[in-house]
């Protein structure tokens, strides 16, 4: 019989995720495209307390964890909005309210920010996490423990 590897810091996991709101609508799902998420604990792709919920874990489990939006994706942070001129806008990116567009940032990354007000030439870009401010259900079906 193999032995039971339990999800620790340093694991390599395997799993599905479904992140829901608070109203039971899914905002992400490795389930749709059925690709699994892959990770290492401790590397970053998930905050501190995502991963929290995966330790102790083993192949096999399912399980369920509320977050309140400070151990999800935070508050929104007034200081990621931004007021953009219009004429920065193109026909391929216009400025429609509701729009995700990625931005270019100094270093070269892009980040995507989403159109929130368009007022004259003032564009009223949001830079927070789409689920910053929102309590979230994190699902999670383990697959594989390494």
């Amino acid at each position: 019989m193999s032995e039971v590897k339990l999800i620790t810091s340093g694991s390599e996991v395997v799993f599905h995720f479904t992140i829901k709101l608070e109203d039971g609508s899914a905002a992400d799902s490795t389930k749709v495209a059925n690709k699994p998420a892959k990770l290492t604990i401790g590397d970053g792709s998930l905050t501190d307390n995502f991963e929290k919920c995966l330790l102790g874990l083993q192949a096999g489990d399912s399980n369920s964890f509320t977050l309140c939006p400070e151990d999800a994706f935070g508050q929104p942070n007034p200081d990621n909005i931004y007021y953009v001129d219009r004429s920065r806008f193109s026909a391929e990116a216009p400025a429609e309210v509701g729009a995700i567009i990625a931005f270019t940032q100094p270093d070269g990354m892009e980040l995507p920010g989403i159109v929130r007000e368009v007022q004259g030439d003032s564009v009223t870009i949001d830079f927070n996490h789409p689920l910053a401010g929102q309590t979230v259900v994190f699902e999670v079906d383990i697959l594989e423990v390494n």
